[in-house]
């Protein structure tokens, strides 16, 4: 009787031996996607905030709920309306919207979890209100809408701006209330890095100006005259194809239009409206911004408080599926995520900052009910 009893016992002693070799590994397979949710991405935020509020602020977004979280003030800076990043993801760039009006850089502390200002220079002018820098970032441009001119400063190979800027300034009006003089309000730069692109919502003109050997810009030429009244805030080119799609402030219309890579001229393809037919009430065109393949459009709207959601024809023309609600007030910029999969709104006069997933299929929105408050916030960047 010993052999079956001693047979038992070592098959006992066996199962208690596997079943404890296996249960860190269902811990380990439990924790690796929660873990993976915590980490998510880092957003940064611009803000209008007033006091000891003002400046830039970082939350963590999940990825896979597109959960916002763990606000911090990253640093302390007076209206920093636009931000870009730093393709390594060390510097950040801020223009500020004071007057006179300056453009910032930025370096992360070890543990990027704050942000040292390690220069501010002048935008040359008042209310500097967008910062772009060029492929190679050995350039870096601004654009100052009260003021109605432009700057652009050469960058070393540590990224720090050369203080010998080139400013210009534009002259003209336009029909509209609001075109009493000159408004710069958006620079970018070609794809190709041989031309400087400035968005004038003041001139009804987007200006190209051609950037020669000495890292100068020269004469300007009119790359695409809108129609009066139109009001050009901000553009984005197409990931892939020879377009730019461009938002009207003043007119709130989209239009799209060829680039030509050699003279930087563009080419009116198409334009079309953001708002319904039967929308009476006022409102002002904002930011705009395309989805990874190319085939969606989105343009916010500051007053009807939507975003407008545009279908995009392999000629360029574009179909208006949806207008959807911001759930906020003013959304002054928004962001796609990296993986296209949600969009993020900066409501400025709400305080918040709305996510909506959007379908990859349609390009449709739909409200995820995540939001997050902050105050003024106005410009988002992964």
């Amino acid at each position: 009787m010993k052999r079956p009893s001693n047979y038992l016992m070592f098959i006992i002693l066996l199962v208690l031996v596997v079943g404890c070799k296996d249960q860190p590994k269902k811990a380990n397979l439990a924790s690796g996607p929660q873990q993976i949710q915590k980490e998510g991405l880092k957003l940064l935020v611009g803000t209008f905030a007033e006091g000891n509020d003002q400046g830039i602020y970082q939350l963590d977004f999940n990825t896979e709920t597109g959960e916002l979280t763990n606000s911090q003030h990253v640093a302390k800076e007076n209206k920093p309306g636009y931000l870009y990043l730093s393709k390594d993801g060390e510097r950040v760039y801020s223009s500020n919207g004071t007057k006179p009006g300056s453009v910032s850089a930025f370096k992360w502390n070890k543990n990027k979890t704050a942000l040292a200002r390690v220069a501010n220079h002048p935008s040359k002018g008042d209310g500097a209100c967008y910062v772009g820098v060029s492929p190679d970032e050995n350039l870096l441009a601004a654009a100052n809408y009260s003021s109605g001119g432009i700057v652009l400063y050469p960058l070393d190979e540590k990224g720090d701006m050369v203080d010998a800027p080139q400013e210009i300034q534009h002259l003209g009006s336009g029909p509209h209330l609001n075109q009493n003089s000159a408004h710069a309000h958006c620079v970018q730069f070609s794809q190709n890095g041989k031309f400087l692109y400035a968005v004038d919502l003041g001139i009804d003109q987007i200006l190209t100006y051609p950037i020669n050997s000495e890292r100068k810009l020269g004469k300007a030429e009119v790359g695409l005259h809108m129609d009066p009244g139109d009001g050009p805030r901000h553009l984005i080119f197409h990931p892939t194809e020879n377009k730019v799609f461009i938002i009207n402030e003043l007119s709130s219309t989209v239009v799209s239009a060829t680039v030509d890579e050699e003279t930087g001229i563009f080419t009116n393809i198409d334009k079309k409206s953001t708002l319904p037919d039967d929308y009476q009430e006022p409102n002002a065109c904002a930011d705009i911004h395309i989805s990874n393949n190319g085939r969606f459009l989105y343009a916010s709207n500051r007053g009807h408080n939507s975003i407008a959601v545009y279908s995009i024809s392999d000629s360029g023309d574009l179909k208006l599926l949806t207008i959807e609600p911001v759930q906020g007030d003013w959304p002054r910029n928004f962001t796609l995520s990296p993986d296209g999969k949600f969009l993020l709104v900066a409501n400025q006069k709400s305080n918040n900052i709305t996510v909506f997933k959007v379908d990859g299929q349609t390009g449709l929105l739909e409200f995820t009910g995540n939001e997050i408050s902050i105050s003024q916030p106005v410009c988002l960047k992964f």
